[in-house]
């Protein structure tokens, strides 16, 4: 026996070289852009599973910079990954037997996903057994009934030992204490699961030993070994000839994952020939495969089982048990029965979402990853197939990429100023019957781009101004919206460089470059400008920014800020104008007319002309609205010569202004009679002292001019004259010229030929005035100068002396009285 256990050891010494060679080249492999890892269980915190960086061939700044990171759908995290360093450790004690139970190969797989881009990588570790389990039995005691009439060979089977390790380091040999009577037999289902059947050696004979104590080992392949003790107590019992015997070698039965306690499963049965209470049979479940006997209950009676523990079909797909039938006289026989779980859709699908982008840009393309998430259904066939949805009338689908992986991609060129988040509700179902699904909702916002240039609210802007504002007063406002966002819609006001009456528009107006608010530069003259157009621009801080333009109308309006002026009659400093008037003038005799203009607009150009005082109210009118004098009775010869008239020119302003001018006139026949009593005329009240002083001084000046005149003219004279001697000694004619209506009389040189009346138009604007010749003697007009004592007048009717145009006469009114 010694011999058999060593070799069993030396046995067990090179499996296990073997398996860890086998280690070492499993956590090197790679395979088809996936890492799988062997590591053995009960490894310590902060161990060193493998080198990610280097076996992805990936560099740590990658690993840094892409924000690796583990998903994985578990709860426990049993890994974790130093992205500095690149290297995979144990994050938390991994024992196989809990986290796989009776599955071998044990793994557990997750994923290493990187962003920026994204890219996942599949990484498995598979956790190998440690020889950390000794075999146990059920029972610390097993009690078998022999009769002493048992024949040898006869077998009796006893309770398997269970060890949790797997492979070498599970249950591998049993091992009964050395005895007189039995022999241990191993058997080893289909499975691979080893069970001890004891023999009948050597007769039992009651009389010498009633009562056998024996021992059963069961032994594992570790290093060193770990083994399990159960003790066997046998009470030999008088002969019973026939052990029980099933009807069935195999039983086979389903049962549904959560099938509630007491559910029947199947029914076994055993007879035994033997009669009496030998003949008795009773059944006892005994593990064959894991802890499967803990999940049902036999009655010992009836043979039959039902469900006693909670049974998950994602746990334990099947279940082998096995039943042994014994009678009275403790002969046996044993059985298998395999349970078959059957799944129900009973796990809803599980949303995991590795990658998330919570804002993205307005102008991204369609197809554009918006987030990667993992889907997992831990039921099996139709009832983990999955079929991921969105919500309706969202601008967005689903792609799988990888093996329960999707990416949630954009459908549609995004527009933020329609709407600017989306709530995007992510459905996973399965096809089970009824379907169970899970749904999560991402919140997505729409980060704005500068695409939507400012616009004004009105098309053109008008406003209206009275001249004579203050500067710096607000005229109006001006508004823009921009359907952008935060900088892009902060919007700014400039005005655009044009130019008024050759000013730059800014000399005019200015424009709050936040609010819009137009104000007045200066003082606006509705007489120099009576309107304003410029361009103003909004602009947004976009980048690069957005404008537009819109025209502005700004219109001056006019106050009554000018009084009339009187152009006719012109009012001279120190001359009087009269108007003659013959004394057989009728009733509606044009006298004369006031002409005057005021340069305002509208109304308060509106001009009305009023006799304000006159020497005689009652023979002179004035139109109120044209400003003409006529008379409104017969003149008569009481009228007085002389006849002062003060109008009045108001215009139809608030408050309305006014202007008087004073006009003259002679009720005469002729000159000679108007001109004594005209020279009686008083000075004017403004005429002074200085203007006998300016007289003297011109004529001084005059005289000068004449006297050197007369020096050059004699001069030129004897000039010609000497000439013309020359000429007359040498034999050649002599033609005397003279210049037409030459004549020396008075000492002068030249004449003026005639007197000509005109009429002087004159207006604000000097390019506008005007000046009207009328031929000789055509308007009845006397001009009388309080120093003259000579007047000019010409009639057609009457023949002066003044007509002839030579005349020593003209010649004096000439230099004594020309006035313009």
């Amino acid at each position: 026996m010694g011999i058999r256990q060593q070799r069993c050891r030396k046995w067990l010494l090179c499996w296990t070289s073997t398996w860890h060679l086998l280690i070492f080249f499993l956590m090197i492999s790679t395979a088809s852009g996936q890492i799988r890892y062997s590591i053995p269980e009960e490894m310590k915190k902060g161990a060193v599973i493998g080198n990610v960086a280097q076996d992805l061939g990936l560099d740590l700044t990658r690993l840094r910079s892409g924000l690796a990171r583990i998903v994985s759908g578990e709860t426990t995290q049993y890994t974790e990954l130093k992205a500095d360093k690149g290297i995979l450790v144990v994050n938390e004690r991994i024992d196989r037997e809990e986290l796989c139970g009776d599955t071998t190969p044990c793994s557990f797989s997750f994923d290493i996903i990187l962003e920026n881009p994204i890219e996942l990588h599949r990484v498995t570790v598979e956790i190998l057994d440690v020889n950390d389990h000794a075999p146990t039995f059920k029972n610390k005691v097993i009690n078998l009934d022999i009769s002493e009439s048992a024949t040898v060979g006869s077998h009796f089977d006893l309770e398997s030992a269970y060890d949790p390790d797997a492979g070498i380091h599970g249950l591998q040999n049993y091992v009964l204490s050395p005895n007189d009577n039995f022999a241990l037999k191993q058997h080893s289902n289909a499975d691979g699961i080893r069970f001890a059947v004891m023999i009948l050696q050597k007769p039992l004979d009651r009389e010498l030993k009633p009562h056998l104590s024996l021992k059963l080992i069961a032994v594992d392949g570790g290093t060193p070994q770990r083994s399990g003790t159960v003790n066997i107590e046998i009470t030999v019992l008088d002969a019973n000839d026939n052990p029980p015997v099933f009807n069935q070698s195999l039983y086979k039965a389903t049962v549904a994952e959560n099938a509630p306690l007491g559910t029947y499963i199947t029914t076994v049965n055993a007879s035994d020939a033997d009669s009496g209470s030998n003949g008795l049979v009773t059944y006892t479940l005994s593990n064959v495969k894991g802890k499967s006997a803990e999940k049902f209950d036999i009655d010992s009676v009836s043979g039959r089982i039902t469900v006693v523990d909670h049974i998950d079909f994602e746990k334990d797909k099947k279940f082998e048990i096995r039943v042994i039938a014994k009678d009275q006289g403790g002969l046996s026989d044993a059985t298998k029965v395999v349970v078959d779980v059957l799944d129900i859709n009973d796990n809803a699908p599980v949303i995991n979402i590795m990658s998330f982008s919570n804002m993205i840009s307005e102008d991204v393309p369609p197809d554009t990853t918006i987030a990667v998430f993992n889907v997992k259904d831990a039921d099996s066939e139709r009832n983990g197939q999955i079929t991921c949805s969105l919500g309706s009338n969202l601008p967005f689908k689903i792609q799988s990429s990888l093996t329960d992986y999707y990416n949630l991609l954009s459908d549609v060129a995004f527009d933020r100023e329609t709407k600017h988040e989306y709530n995007i509700t992510i459905t996973a179902t399965d096809s089970g019957s009824p379907p169970l699904s899970t749904e999560t909702t991402l919140h997505l916002k729409i980060s704005d781009v500068n695409d939507n240039a400012p616009r004004f609210s009105k098309p053109v802007y008008s406003a209206y101004v009275t001249e004579n504002n203050s500067p710096g007063m607000s005229i109006f406002s001006m508004s823009a919206g921009d359907s952008d966002w935060n900088q892009n819609a902060r919007i700014s006001y400039f005005l655009e460089d044009t130019e008024v009456s050759g000013s730059p528009i800014s000399s005019y107006v200015s424009i709050n470059s936040e609010t819009g608010v137009v104000h007045a530069v200066r003082s606006f003259d509705y007489e120099q400008i009576k309107q304003l157009v410029f361009t103003v621009k909004a602009q947004d801080g976009g980048s690069p920014p957005l404008s537009s333009n819109v025209t502005v109308k700004i219109m001056i309006q006019d106050q009554n800020d000018n009084p009339p002026q009187v152009l006719y009659p012109v009012q001279t400093g120190g001359s009087v104008v009269a108007e003659m008037v013959p004394r057989s003038a009728d009733v509606g005799y044009l006298v004369t007319k006031v002409v005057a203009v005021d340069v305002d607009s509208g109304q308060n150009a509106w001009l009305s002309y009023k006799l304000q005082k006159a020497t005689d109210r009652a023979l002179f009118e004035v139109g109120s609205q044209n400003g003409e004098i006529r008379t409104i009775r017969q003149v008569s010869d009481k009228d007085a010569v002389k006849q002062r008239l003060s109008v009045m020119v108001e215009d139809n302003g608030q408050p309305s202004r006014s202007a008087t001018v004073i006009v003259n006139v002679a009720v005469a026949d002729s000159f000679p009679e108007v001109l004594s009593e005209f020279s009686d005329f008083p000075h004017d009240k403004e005429y002074n002292d200085n203007l006998t002083f300016y007289l003297v001084l011109a004529l001084a000046v005059v005289s000068f001019l004449f006297i050197t005149c007369l020096v050059v003219i004699i001069s030129v004279k004897i000039y010609r004259w000497r000439q013309s001697r020359i000429l007359y000694h040498s034999n050649l004619p002599v033609i005397p010229y003279y210049p037409p209506r030459y004549s020396d009389t008075l000492g002068t040189t030249g004449t003026l030929q005639h007197v000509y009346n005109y009429e002087v138009c004159r207006t604000t604007d000097s390019r506008k005035s005007d000046c009207k010749f009328g031929r000789a003697g055509s308007q009845n007009v006397l001009i009388m100068d309080p120093s003259c004592s000579g007047t000019m007048q010409r009639m057609q009717s009457e023949k002066s002396i003044l007509d002839e145009p030579d005349s020593p006469l003209e010649v004096r009114l000439l230099s004594l009285c020309f006035y313009i």
